[in-house]
């Protein structure tokens, strides 16, 4: 019988003060290997291991590409990077971004899931959008152990409820009460830990340890669809977990469908504010010609002028509408 296990944790907005929480109630001599993924800007520093080793409990640090996996120890997933776990060890690596992230959690997590199996317990904490569903159900998936903190108690629902309604989760608890959940946990056995091969898994996952997509084929985990990548504009395959869409394309960008839906309302605002722009580029111009008439003496020409400067005014105005209409349906996400 095999005790030891491996912990995957998941946070975004409002998970730093819970992850500093959950490490703080841990005993030192907490013996389980723990890997978090926060979402974090690309360009700032990795400062959570300092914050945790602050704590003087478990050791902690910024992974690094290729180190041993030790007992008692946090690796954190440093900016800019997805972190990955094999069996012995860690890949760290700028591969593409998941659900508009890097680091993203679902890479952690399907990583963890097809390494370790019924050996891994995952932790999706406060956030928004739906990074960690798909990594969770492919935990659950293997026989794993899955943990959502109760929405309820987040400071951001979004990623627990999202997880609670496409994953038969374990356990639904409040911060406050998941450090002494892993403790009791630690302590249990794990019986026929065999795990399956999984084909796709481990081609997404190859994926993102910056691999080849196409050679890894990111055209066949899934099914044709029509949308192109909001990043690259590739060609992306819908993938289909239970409840839960995916698409990946084949440059190996992935996203889910609220992170497809929010990265594709930012290109349309995007573009709706390209073409305000030369809109009233071209209103500033014809009332400027007619101005220029005007001062010439040729109230004809500066009366057509001035007109079509008052017409594209008004489809200008039209583009706003258009403008604050997607800014709202953005604030769903």
């Amino acid at each position: 019988m095999e005790t030891e296990r491996v912990i995957v944790i998941g946070a975004s907005m409002g998970g730093f003060d819970v992850i500093k929480s959950i490490i703080s109630e841990l005993p030192p001599d907490f013996s389980i290997p723990i890997f978090i993924v926060w979402h974090m800007s690309p360009d700032v520093q990795g400062v959570l291991p300092q914050v945790l080793n602050k704590l003087k409990t478990i050791n902690a640090s910024n992974a690094v590409d290729g180190e041993l996996i030790l007992p008692n120890h946090i690796y954190v997933a440093p900016p800019d990077h997805h972190m990955l776990i094999e069996k012995d060890s860690i890949k760290v690596s700028r591969g593409p971004k998941e659900n508009l992230f890097r680091p993203a959690i679902d890479p952690l997590f399907r990583s963890a899931a097809v390494a370790y199996g019924k050996r891994v317990i995952g932790i999706v904490l406060s956030g928004g959008l739906d990074d960690g569903t798909s990594g969770l159900w492919q935990v659950k998936a293997h026989g794993g152990i899955a943990i959502v903190q109760d929405p309820e108690d987040a400071a951001h629902s979004s990623m627990p409820k999202s997880a609670l309604q496409a994953v038969k989760v374990d356990h639904c608890l409040p911060a406050s009460a998941l450090a002494g959940l892993l403790v009791k946990l630690a302590k249990l056995g794990v019986i026929d830990d065999k795990n399956f091969w999984d084909e796709k898994s481990r081609a997404e996952i190859d994926i993102a340890a910056a691999g080849n997509a196409i050679q890894y084929g990111a055209d066949s985990v899934g099914k044709l669809s029509p949308y192109s990548c909001p990043e690259c504009h590739g060609v992306m395959s819908r993938i289909m977990e239970d409840n839960i869409i995916r698409f990946r394309c084949h440059t190996g960008h992935a996203y889910t469908s609220d992170s497809l839906l929010l990265a594709l309302g930012q290109r349309t605002e995007e573009s709706l504010y390209n073409v305000l722009r030369g809109m009233e580029e071209t209103i500033f111009l014809l009332n400027h010609m007619g101005d220029h008439y005007a001062e010439a003496n040729e109230p004809k020409l500066a009366a057509a002028y001035f007109l079509a400067a008052k017409k594209s005014l008004l489809q200008s105005n039209t583009i706003k509408d258009a403008i604050h209409a997607q800014e709202l349906l953005s604030s769903y996400n």
